[in-house]
């Protein structure tokens, strides 16, 4: 059993989640609606399947695909996926720990964050596909990594620069599986 967030943890998640979102459309200059029409939810260890955990890092993108079952009115969509952010809680909670109070939980969560709604934002705008070869994930985090850092650059504090310092070279932040 992991360790999992508590209720203010989890609000705090929400929040930086949606604060990402704010920070994601200002960057990629999309609308409110055209942001939310990336379909994702977010999900904490507590709430996955045993496939959405990853031990390698703090977020876990899965995509999911919606059929349309057989007589279902035909003006609905026949089908459609989405995406589903899964955070580690475990491992995101050992990082701060580990980090000895350097590393705080709220700049973290909003690097995860904006990172993984990069992800979404590629895949849904076809930037690149979700089912990738080793070297080509490997490239993907690379590019996500750098998009994410300059469109957190409007957000830059203390706190945020440590966290955005200490990953500098290391895409372990988000893992792409199907």
């Amino acid at each position: 059993m992991g360790r999992y967030f508590n209720p203010a943890q989890i609000s705090l998640a929400g929040s930086v989640f949606q604060r990402a979102e704010r920070l994601a459309s200002e960057y990629f200059r999309l609308s409110p609606d055209t942001i939310k029409a990336h379909r994702y939810d977010v999900k904490t260890l507590a709430f996955l399947e045993e496939h959405e955990v990853r031990k390698g890092a703090f977020a876990h993108l899965c995509k999911y695909h919606y059929h349309k079952e057989e007589g279902q009115d035909k003006e609905q969509e026949r089908g459609f996926h989405f995406y589903r952010i899964c955070l580690q809680d475990d491992r995101i909670l050992d990082a701060v720990e580990r980090a000895h109070s350097f590393i705080r939980l709220s700049p973290l969560m909003l690097y995860i964050a904006a990172h993984e709604l990069v992800h979404v934002i590629r895949f849904d705008n076809g930037e690149t596909a979700f089912d990738l070869s080793v070297d080509e994930k490997r490239q993907e985090e690379e590019k996500v990594h750098s998009i994410t850092r300059d469109m957190l650059q409007s957000s830059l504090n203390p706190d945020l620069k440590l966290v955005l310092d200490c990953f500098s070279g290391r895409y372990h932040i988000g893992e792409v599986f199907s």
